[in-house]
Protein backbone atom coordinates (compact mmCIF):
# COMPACT_ATOMS: atom_id res chain seq x y z
CA UNK A 1 0.00 0.00 0.00
CA UNK A 2 0.88 3.43 -0.63
CA UNK A 3 -0.30 5.11 2.76
CA UNK A 4 -1.11 2.84 5.69
CA UNK A 5 -2.46 3.59 9.06
CA UNK A 6 -1.02 2.72 12.52
CA UNK A 7 -2.73 3.07 15.64
CA UNK A 8 -0.45 3.41 18.58
CA UNK A 9 -1.57 5.41 22.38
CA UNK A 10 -4.49 6.69 20.82
CA UNK A 11 -2.80 8.42 17.68
CA UNK A 12 -3.29 7.43 14.39
CA UNK A 13 -0.38 7.74 11.87
CA UNK A 14 -0.81 8.42 8.61
CA UNK A 15 1.93 7.37 6.60
CA UNK A 16 2.96 7.64 3.08
CA UNK A 17 5.12 5.00 1.57
CA UNK A 18 5.50 5.49 -2.34
CA UNK A 19 9.20 5.45 -2.65
CA UNK A 20 11.36 7.41 -3.78
CA UNK A 21 9.69 11.07 -3.61
CA UNK A 22 5.69 9.86 -2.08
CA UNK A 23 4.51 11.32 -5.61
CA UNK A 24 0.54 11.88 -5.15
CA UNK A 25 -0.35 9.55 -7.79
CA UNK A 26 -4.30 8.78 -8.68
CA UNK A 27 -4.13 5.24 -6.49
CA UNK A 28 -2.49 7.42 -3.63
CA UNK A 29 -4.81 10.19 -3.29
CA UNK A 30 -7.73 7.38 -3.06
CA UNK A 31 -6.18 5.63 -0.51
CA UNK A 32 -5.42 8.81 1.67
CA UNK A 33 -9.46 9.60 1.44
CA UNK A 34 -9.96 5.80 2.68
CA UNK A 35 -7.58 6.23 5.53
CA UNK A 36 -8.66 9.62 6.82
CA UNK A 37 -12.20 8.47 7.34
CA UNK A 38 -11.00 5.32 8.43
CA UNK A 39 -9.66 7.54 11.12
CA UNK A 40 -12.27 9.67 11.76
CA UNK A 41 -14.67 6.80 12.26
CA UNK A 42 -12.13 4.72 14.80
CA UNK A 43 -12.64 5.53 17.70
CA UNK A 44 -9.29 4.00 18.91
CA UNK A 45 -7.81 7.30 16.73
CA UNK A 46 -8.20 10.40 18.99
CA UNK A 47 -5.27 12.24 17.01
CA UNK A 48 -3.48 11.80 13.61
CA UNK A 49 0.31 12.39 12.79
CA UNK A 50 0.79 12.84 8.59
CA UNK A 51 4.33 11.55 8.02
CA UNK A 52 6.08 10.78 4.98
CA UNK A 53 9.43 8.97 6.48
CA UNK A 54 12.34 10.37 7.50
CA UNK A 55 13.37 11.82 3.94
CA UNK A 56 10.68 13.51 2.63
CA UNK A 57 7.07 14.13 3.34
CA UNK A 58 5.60 14.42 -0.49
CA UNK A 59 7.39 16.37 -3.38
CA UNK A 60 3.90 16.79 -5.47
CA UNK A 61 1.64 14.57 -7.74
CA UNK A 62 2.71 12.39 -10.03
CA UNK A 63 3.53 14.69 -12.72
CA UNK A 64 3.66 11.50 -15.56
CA UNK A 65 0.82 10.43 -14.70
CA UNK A 66 -0.74 13.96 -15.00
CA UNK A 67 0.86 14.63 -18.28
CA UNK A 68 -1.16 11.72 -19.99
CA UNK A 69 -4.70 13.90 -18.75
CA UNK A 70 -5.92 15.71 -21.05
CA UNK A 71 -8.91 18.83 -20.13
CA UNK A 72 -12.04 16.20 -20.15
CA UNK A 73 -9.86 13.61 -17.66
CA UNK A 74 -9.06 16.38 -15.42
CA UNK A 75 -12.43 18.05 -15.15
CA UNK A 76 -13.76 14.59 -14.24
CA UNK A 77 -10.80 14.07 -11.60
CA UNK A 78 -10.22 17.55 -10.19
CA UNK A 79 -13.09 16.79 -7.48
CA UNK A 80 -11.70 13.21 -6.43
CA UNK A 81 -8.27 15.21 -6.22
CA UNK A 82 -9.76 18.06 -3.52
CA UNK A 83 -11.92 15.46 -1.87
CA UNK A 84 -9.14 13.40 -0.78
CA UNK A 85 -7.31 16.35 1.05
CA UNK A 86 -10.32 17.44 1.94
CA UNK A 87 -11.24 14.00 4.07
CA UNK A 88 -7.74 14.88 5.67
CA UNK A 89 -8.82 18.17 6.62
CA UNK A 90 -11.85 17.57 7.76
CA UNK A 91 -11.01 14.17 10.48
CA UNK A 92 -12.88 15.95 13.35
CA UNK A 93 -9.79 15.13 15.44
CA UNK A 94 -6.39 16.92 16.05
CA UNK A 95 -4.00 16.32 12.95
CA UNK A 96 -0.47 17.30 13.07
CA UNK A 97 1.60 17.42 9.79
CA UNK A 98 5.20 15.93 10.85
CA UNK A 99 7.51 17.40 7.82
CA UNK A 100 10.70 16.40 6.25
CA UNK A 101 12.71 16.99 3.27
CA UNK A 102 10.55 17.75 0.53
CA UNK A 103 6.76 19.22 1.02
CA UNK A 104 5.75 20.39 -2.61
CA UNK A 105 2.60 20.93 -4.39
CA UNK A 106 0.06 18.49 -3.34
CA UNK A 107 2.50 17.67 -0.59
CA UNK A 108 2.40 21.02 0.87
CA UNK A 109 -1.75 21.05 0.34
CA UNK A 110 -1.54 17.79 2.26
CA UNK A 111 0.70 19.83 4.60
CA UNK A 112 -2.11 22.26 4.76
CA UNK A 113 -4.77 20.43 5.88
CA UNK A 114 -3.02 19.59 9.43
CA UNK A 115 -3.92 21.30 12.15
CA UNK A 116 -0.47 22.06 13.28
CA UNK A 117 2.58 21.62 11.21
CA UNK A 118 5.96 20.62 12.62
CA UNK A 119 8.57 20.45 10.25
CA UNK A 120 12.56 19.43 10.10
CA UNK A 121 15.59 21.75 9.47
CA UNK A 122 15.73 19.75 5.93
CA UNK A 123 12.11 20.93 5.18
CA UNK A 124 11.13 23.06 2.07
CA UNK A 125 7.49 23.52 0.97
CA UNK A 126 6.17 25.53 -1.55
CA UNK A 127 3.34 25.42 -4.85
CA UNK A 128 5.28 25.04 -7.60
CA UNK A 129 2.49 24.68 -9.95
CA UNK A 130 3.04 27.73 -11.95
CA UNK A 131 6.05 26.58 -13.28
CA UNK A 132 4.05 23.86 -14.77
CA UNK A 133 1.81 26.49 -16.35
CA UNK A 134 -0.65 25.57 -13.45
CA UNK A 135 -2.30 26.55 -10.18
CA UNK A 136 -2.45 24.44 -7.07
CA UNK A 137 -5.57 22.13 -7.17
CA UNK A 138 -5.54 20.21 -4.17
CA UNK A 139 -6.96 23.75 -1.69
CA UNK A 140 -3.34 25.22 -2.23
CA UNK A 141 -4.86 28.85 -3.17
CA UNK A 142 -7.84 28.49 -0.48
CA UNK A 143 -6.02 27.02 2.57
CA UNK A 144 -2.47 28.82 2.28
CA UNK A 145 -4.12 31.83 1.71
CA UNK A 146 -6.17 31.21 4.84
CA UNK A 147 -2.84 30.33 6.61
CA UNK A 148 -0.48 33.02 5.75
CA UNK A 149 -2.70 35.61 4.18
CA UNK A 150 -3.21 36.61 0.74
CA UNK A 151 0.16 38.57 -0.22
CA UNK A 152 2.50 35.75 0.83
CA UNK A 153 0.72 33.15 -0.52
CA UNK A 154 0.49 34.98 -4.11
CA UNK A 155 4.53 35.47 -3.56
CA UNK A 156 4.58 31.61 -3.05
CA UNK A 157 1.84 30.83 -5.74
CA UNK A 158 3.17 33.15 -8.47
CA UNK A 159 6.65 32.71 -8.10
CA UNK A 160 6.90 29.05 -7.47
CA UNK A 161 9.56 29.44 -5.11
CA UNK A 162 10.58 26.96 -2.18
CA UNK A 163 10.83 28.09 1.19
CA UNK A 164 13.08 26.31 4.05
CA UNK A 165 11.80 25.73 6.85
CA UNK A 166 12.85 28.79 8.99
CA UNK A 167 11.14 30.89 6.35
CA UNK A 168 8.26 28.71 6.64
CA UNK A 169 7.89 29.14 10.65
CA UNK A 170 8.65 33.09 10.03
CA UNK A 171 5.87 33.84 7.67
CA UNK A 172 3.32 30.91 9.50
CA UNK A 173 3.83 27.98 7.08
CA UNK A 174 5.17 25.78 10.08
CA UNK A 175 4.35 25.98 13.46
CA UNK A 176 7.63 24.42 14.80
CA UNK A 177 11.21 23.83 13.71
CA UNK A 178 13.15 20.81 14.74
CA UNK A 179 16.51 18.99 14.21
CA UNK A 180 15.48 16.60 11.06
CA UNK A 181 15.72 13.18 13.24
CA UNK A 182 13.21 14.63 15.94
CA UNK A 183 10.00 15.08 13.81
CA UNK A 184 8.30 12.20 13.97
CA UNK A 185 8.80 11.86 17.63
CA UNK A 186 7.48 15.32 18.28
CA UNK A 187 4.73 15.29 16.47
CA UNK A 188 3.92 11.83 17.50
CA UNK A 189 4.55 13.29 21.40
CA UNK A 190 2.16 16.55 20.41
CA UNK A 191 -0.59 14.00 19.30
CA UNK A 192 -0.40 11.64 22.16
CA UNK A 193 -0.60 14.54 24.24
CA UNK A 194 -4.37 15.90 22.64
CA UNK A 195 -5.02 11.91 22.39
CA UNK A 196 -5.80 12.07 26.38
CA UNK A 197 -7.80 15.20 26.10
CA UNK A 198 -11.75 15.61 26.08
CA UNK A 199 -12.17 14.08 22.53
CA UNK A 200 -15.87 15.47 21.62
CA UNK A 201 -14.35 19.05 23.29
CA UNK A 202 -11.34 18.98 21.08
CA UNK A 203 -13.76 18.51 18.03
CA UNK A 204 -16.26 20.98 19.14
CA UNK A 205 -13.12 23.21 19.29
CA UNK A 206 -11.79 22.74 15.79
CA UNK A 207 -15.21 22.85 14.03
CA UNK A 208 -15.57 26.43 15.59
CA UNK A 209 -12.67 27.21 15.09
CA UNK A 210 -12.72 26.21 11.14
CA UNK A 211 -16.00 27.29 10.41
CA UNK A 212 -15.64 30.05 11.84
CA UNK A 213 -12.59 31.21 9.71
CA UNK A 214 -14.64 30.05 6.90
CA UNK A 215 -17.67 32.18 7.15
CA UNK A 216 -18.63 35.11 8.66
CA UNK A 217 -18.33 36.29 12.43
CA UNK A 218 -22.03 35.84 13.06
CA UNK A 219 -22.51 32.45 11.89
CA UNK A 220 -19.14 31.35 14.23
CA UNK A 221 -20.65 32.75 17.39
CA UNK A 222 -23.18 30.49 16.51
CA UNK A 223 -21.70 27.87 15.53
CA UNK A 224 -19.26 28.17 19.35
CA UNK A 225 -22.29 28.83 21.06
CA UNK A 226 -23.91 25.75 20.07
CA UNK A 227 -20.95 23.45 21.00
CA UNK A 228 -20.28 24.70 24.17
CA UNK A 229 -23.97 24.75 25.36
CA UNK A 230 -23.91 21.13 24.07
CA UNK A 231 -20.92 19.97 25.98
CA UNK A 232 -22.53 20.32 29.22
CA UNK A 233 -24.49 16.85 28.61
CA UNK A 234 -20.93 15.44 27.80
CA UNK A 235 -19.19 13.54 31.17
CA UNK A 236 -16.09 14.83 30.16
CA UNK A 237 -17.67 18.09 30.88
CA UNK A 238 -18.57 16.65 34.09
CA UNK A 239 -15.28 14.77 34.50
CA UNK A 240 -12.71 18.20 34.01
CA UNK A 241 -15.59 20.46 36.23
CA UNK A 242 -15.04 17.91 38.97
CA UNK A 243 -11.90 17.63 39.06
CA UNK A 244 -11.06 21.33 38.56
CA UNK A 245 -13.10 21.83 42.11
CA UNK A 246 -11.61 18.90 43.99
CA UNK A 247 -8.29 18.78 42.67
CA UNK A 248 -7.34 22.20 40.74
CA UNK A 249 -6.48 22.78 37.49
CA UNK A 250 -5.42 20.86 35.02
CA UNK A 251 -5.57 17.23 36.56
CA UNK A 252 -8.46 16.14 34.80
CA UNK A 253 -7.85 12.40 33.57
CA UNK A 254 -10.27 12.27 30.32
CA UNK A 255 -11.92 8.57 28.96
Amino acid sequence: MTVSLEVAEGVGTIRLDRPPMNALDIATQDRLKELAEEATRREDVRAVVLYGGEKVFAAGADIKEMQAMDHTAMVLRARALQDSFTAVARIPKPVVAAVTGYALGGGCELALCADFRIAGENAKLGQPEILLGLIPGAGGTQRLARLVGPSKAKDLIFTGRMVKAEEAREIGLVDRVVAADEVYTQAHAWAAKLAQGPALALRAAKESIDTGVETDIDTGLAVERNWFAGLFATEDRERGMRSFVEEGPGKAKFL
